[in-house]
């Protein structure tokens, strides 16, 4: 999928992300986990910043997504990790439904990263 002219790429529609789940995608060969929860839609980077494994494998609860592999959380409006062993952030992007699509852009949502 590549870039419309406002950032945002339409993706996939909203029935096609579990709810309390995760689907992965890839926008302009960036994988992207969509995360839909609690009425609410979230992107993510798919990469888990301490193993490299994709996110949009693990459970998600608490507003937050676990990595499968070591079991750090990231926040899914900040992409800040809230455990141990992950210290760094992953990038969180936009998202926007609109007639049951979701769209997304790369323009990061969260600019601070520390």
């Amino acid at each position: 999928m590549s870039g419309e002219q406002d950032g945002f790429v339409k993706v996939c529609a909203l029935e096609d992300i579990p709810e309390d789940g995760a689907l992965a995608v890839e926008i302009d060969d960036t994988p992207v986990a969509l995360v839909r929860t609690g009425g609410e839609v979230f992107a993510l980077h798919d990469v888990c910043s301490h193993a490299e494994v994709a996110l949009s494998e693990g459970e998600v609860y608490d507003g937050a997504i676990e990595c499968w592999l070591h079991g750090s959380c990231f926040d899914l409006r900040t992409g800040k990790p809230t455990n141990p062993p992950a210290s760094a952030p992953v990038p969180t992007y936009r998202v926007r439904v609109s007639d049951g699509q979701v769209h997304v852009s790369l323009r990061p949502a969260s600019t601070d990263q520390t």
